[in-house]
């Protein structure tokens, strides 16, 4: 227990500490968010430092590297969180500093993730001994091997999740509330199952809660791309690290909805010439549009997490 509540303290303890050092540094930078147009009640927040993913990933690193001689299955996830919030920084930096609208192209981001993702399955095949079979939840454990599909779908789940947590983040804390939940889901089940990842699991929730104290409602920084594909990689590189890919279906539902939400709506639009299914996507702005409250999206989305969080820990 001292080796999941200190990395936990640790997380919390490091970036709350960060915040008012990093938050004005980024204001004094200028790497101010911009929001949509169409968000009448978001345009307020222009000009809220962003990338304050940072305050977490350093966070993260620091525990993880803390506890890696002890727990050596923490270090795969570390590269896959570090990567992706590495691959969200330059996608920011081009951004916000670059004044690169577009920041990353759509080909050079995917061609980093397919990259990092290879890279990750590499270390997971040669210098662990993690098994690539996945848990089949409701089963009482039962494994299922893919054989020639594992890789392939290696890359569609790990790529596939950190869009998708990409995606949850455009509302005043929802992401970091969101995967909090998620990575407390991990955190009893790696102790459940010995898995060894509970020091990086406990991070990420402590750093999440800590991150949560500027970014809550209404919020004094924005994590960016910085943050969210970080936290993307890391709910990927943990259930690959327990076995529990399919797992990734159950706890982070709100993220395939969020992801699929997109590409309905825009293929919609292209197949209609100009029709939607949503008032707006993300789905969390169709809410939005609808007449919820930032605070009210956040409160529902995680309350779902929670209960499916639970449906998935009685599914182990």
């Amino acid at each position: 227990m001292f080796d999941l509540l200190l990395p936990l303290l640790l997380g919390f303890g490091i970036t709350a500490v960060l915040g008012p050092v990093i938050i004005p540094f980024l204001r004094k930078l200028k790497v101010g968010n911009t929001e949509r147009e169409e968000l009448e009640s978001h345009q307020v927040k222009t000009g809220t430092p962003t990338m304050g993913g940072v305050m977490m990933l350093i966070a993260i690193t620091v525990v993880s590297l803390i506890y890696a001689p002890k727990y050596p299955n923490v270090v795969p996830v570390l590269i896959l969180t570090l990567g992706f919030g590495l691959i969200g920084f330059l996608d920011d930096y081009l951004k916000v500093v670059k004044k690169n609208k577009d920041g990353l192209i759509a080909w050079q981001k995917l061609l980093l993730q397919i990259a990092l993702t290879a890279f990750f399955a590499y270390y997971v095949v040669h210098f662990t001994s993690v098994s690539l079979e996945m848990i089949i939840p409701f089963t009482g454990g039962k494994t299922i091997d893919l054989g020639i599909l594992t890789f392939p779908m290696m890359f569609f789940a790990v790529i596939g999740t950190v869009n998708g947590t990409n995606f949850t983040d455009g509302i005043d804390g929802l992401a970091s509330t969101v995967t909090a939940v998620v990575a407390g889901f991990f955190t009893f089940a790696s102790l459940a199952l010995g898995a060894g990842v509970e020091p990086i699991t406990a991070a990420v929730l402590g750093a999440l809660l800590g991150f949560l104290l500027y970014n809550v409602y209404p919020a004094k920084v924005f994590m960016g791309d910085t943050g969210s594909l970080a936290l993307g990689g890391f709910v990927a590189g943990v259930a690959y690290m327990m076995e529990m890919p399919l797992f990734i279906l159950i706890v982070g539902l709100i993220y395939l909805i969020e992801v699929v939400s997109v590409i309905l709506q825009v293929g919609y639009f292209k197949l209609t010439h100009g029709k939607r299914i949503f008032r707006m996507a993300p789905i969390h702005h169709h809410f939005e549009l609808g007449g919820w409250s930032e605070t009210r999206v956040v409160a529902v989305f995680s309350i779902i997490t929670l209960l499916l969080c639970a449906i998935a820990y009685y599914a182990m």
